[in-house]
């Protein structure tokens, strides 16, 4: 999107925001503090050139040798020390090296302890002294310094306690200068993060692929605030909310930043957990601070992530309901549509759990529109792809609609992640350049799990799993609703898989009775496949006998593909706590019995099947035993090409990975 260089809201040049170390007023504190200590002692009667003596060196080395002229004590602490003449030339210099000095201050002084002591002391001292030195002069001489006698007095206890006083009210987060926003009277105030017209944000809509629907959509949200004049003109009125709804990972807070760094107007950004604080109040009170600053930077965009957090509908039930959460929406739906009828500032929201959203937040009037963001198709995954692999020094030969292809479901995360782990993985191994193993290895780790080469499996085990993957392959390739076989492996990956089939689903949104069966008759390969090879089957069908359960429960309760149930669901996607079933327990009796029916059903044409074709299933393992990990064209090899056409363009289906499973750790 080219910048428009003339700013279309006069008046609204904001500077950008300052970076850089923060200053510190704790220094000013600690400054003040140590001058004040300084002050304290300091009175004013030192010379540069004083040195300080001990009584015993003041009486042997000065008194003693005739070299003093007169002493001062001063204040009953100190003694100033005046030498005469003689001890003052060159010649004469005391074994301390003094200097004369024609300042009038002393040659040197001495710290005592009290007049007292210092009277007997020097009593002592010249009693004892030779007969033919003269007797020094001592003054006692008393010194004001009305600067400590004003903090001894009371500025200083004063001083103290303002510092104190400012200390405490900066912590709490009030009272002081550039108080911050963390301290307890700052609480209620909003924690959005700022981002400007001058604020830089690296990310644009060239970083957003696979989303050009979602895109247009938010683009045409920044240019209502941009251009507003061209909807109003027709009597149009500019929308006051987005919510961006998609699964985790499809590029929902993606698209929110690439708006920041487009847009030429004031872009808040927050999550919902941050208006959840542990008082009372305080989710309303940063509301209404967050419409605040809205208002003021007017017209702007607030970005709201993970809305579900304070936007779940208001609950019924006394015991469900959250007073604090229902005020915090409350608040939310009042700024959001309200008598105030605030013009300019536009919502974005971004959530993956629509269905728990309050109603009152999703009407027209707040949430004008939701914007899908779903998992990308076939070519949306080659743009993300095209995307992710700039920074990356990949090979030549790379094929980038192959990765495509062998990536159905993946969100933009995930694509993102293959790409980090590929480059990974070629750096692990001293490649210059990654290749296309290195991605096929990446999409090993990122659906089964990291490669377990050190994990110790017995021959007698290893053929269990052999079996039980080739059970699901064969499955899979004679049926004609089975989705087409990607790859089979017997590597132990992961926290509990042994082994797994990966599969490529169609583009499909709506199943019958016989696309399900079909679904349920594969994943029952590998189980049926041990009972007939081994007499007894094994703890590894774990995962498929709980995507069986679901399926068929779904089907005879849901779906109404039961003609004893009937046509009738009792799925109610409101009841997110729901404690009581829709049906009687005769309902419920029936609905058990038939669901056993059917899993016994598509578990006997499982088995027909695989006896049907056990040579090729005896093949296969054996072929699994050799390699570990067969493709598309080994099977082909082996048994021949399926038998039903494939559809594999424009799939966006999640990849279906059939898990051998270790007990009692459920894989992911």
């Amino acid at each position: 999107m080219e910048e428009n260089k003339q700013n279309p809201f006069p008046g609204n040049d904001n500077k950008p925001m300052r970076k850089g170390p923060k200053f510190n007023i704790y220094w000013v504190y600690g400054i003040i503090f140590v001058s004040l200590i300084i002050l304290q002692f300091y009175t004013g009667s030192y010379n540069s050139n004083t040195q300080v003596k001990s009584f015993q060196e003041f009486r042997d080395d000065y008194l003693y040798q005739g070299k003093v002229d007169h002493v001062n004590v001063v204040n009953g602490s100190e003694v100033e020390v005046f030498l005469n003449k003689q001890a003052q030339q060159p010649e004469t210099k005391g074994p301390l090296g003094m200097h004369s000095n024609n300042s009038g201050s002393p040659d040197f002084s001495f710290r005592i302890g009290s007049d007292e002591q210092f009277r007997d002391d020097m009593s002592d001292a010249l009693k004892a002294k030779p007969a033919n030195i003269k007797e020094p002069n001592v003054f006692y001489d008393v010194r004001q310094n009305w600067l400590r006698d004003i903090l001894n007095s009371f500025l200083l206890p004063i001083i103290i306690l303002v510092a104190m006083w400012f200390l405490i009210m900066r912590k709490m987060g009030g009272g002081a200068p550039g108080a911050g926003a963390g301290g307890i009277f700052n609480i209620g105030k909003s924690k959005a993060q700022l981002f400007e017209k001058g604020t830089r944000v690296n990310i644009t809509f060239n970083d957003v692929a696979g989303l050009d629907e979602a895109k247009v959509e938010v683009m045409e949200i920044v240019d209502f605030l941009k251009n507003p004049k061209k909807y109003t003109a027709l009597g149009g009125k500019i929308p006051k909310g987005a919510l961006l709804v998609g699964p985790p990972g499809t590029g929902k807070t993606l698209l929110a930043k690439a708006v920041a760094g487009e847009a030429q107007v004031p872009f808040f950004s927050m999550s919902g957990s941050d208006f959840v604080e542990l008082f009372v109040g305080v989710g309303a009170s940063r509301v209404r601070d967050l419409f605040k600053q809205a208002r003021e930077k007017s017209p702007c965009i607030v970005f709201i992530d993970e809305i579900d957090a304070i936007g779940r509908a208001r609950g019924k039930n006394v015991v469900m309901s959250n007073d604090e959460r229902e005020n915090t929406l409350n608040q939310l739906l009042v700024e959001m549509d309200g008598f105030s009828g605030d013009s300019g500032i536009i919502v974005l929201a971004a959530t993956n759990r629509p269905d728990v959203l309050d109603t009152a937040l999703l009407r027209p009037g707040r949430f004008d529109r939701q914007i899908s963001i779903d998992i990308p198709d076939v070519k949306g995954r080659e743009k993300i792809f095209e995307v992710h692999l700039k920074p990356i020094k990949k090979s030549k030969d790379l094929n980038i609609p192959k990765l495509a292809v062998q990536t159905p479901g993946f969100a933009g995360a995930d694509i993102a992640n293959i790409c980090n782990e590929a480059a990974l993985i070629a750096a692990r191994k001293g490649k210059e350049e990654v290749d296309m193993s290195d991605f096929n290895d990446a999409i090993d780790r990122v659906i089964g799990g990291l490669e377990k080469k050190n994990k110790i499996i017995s021959p007698e085990e290893k053929k269990v799993i052999a079996f039980h993957e080739a059970g699901h392959a064969i499955c899979g390739w004679f049926l004609e609703h089975a989705h087409p076989l990607i790859k089979v492996s017997i590597v132990p990956r992961g926290v509990a898989a042994l082994g797994y089939a990966q599969y490529l689903p169609k583009e499909q949104y709506l199943y019958t009775l016989e696309q399900m069966q079909d679904q349920m008759v594969a994943l029952f390969g590998g189980r049926a496949a041990e009972e007939i090879t081994f007499g007894k089957v094994s703890t590894g069908a774990q995962n498929d006998l709980e995507r069986i359960t679901k399926m068929a429960y779904s089907m005879v309760s849901i779906y109404g593909m039961n003609e004893k149930v009937g046509n009738v669901s009792y799925h109610d996607g409101n009841q997110e706590y729901a404690t009581t079933k829709p049906y009687s327990e005769e309902t419920a009796m029936i609905i058990d019995q038939e669901v056993r029916a059917l899993i016994a059903e598509q578990y006997e044409r499982s088995k027909e099947l695989l006896r049907h074709h056990v040579n090729h299933l005896n093949a296969l393992a054996q072929e699994l035993l050799k390699k570990e990990v067969l493709y598309k064209d080994d099977l082909e090899r082996l048994i021949g090409e399926r038998p039903y056409e494939e559809s594999l363009a424009n799939e966006s289906i999640p990849p279906v990975a059939d898990i051998v499973s270790e007990t009692p750790v459920t894989p992911s």
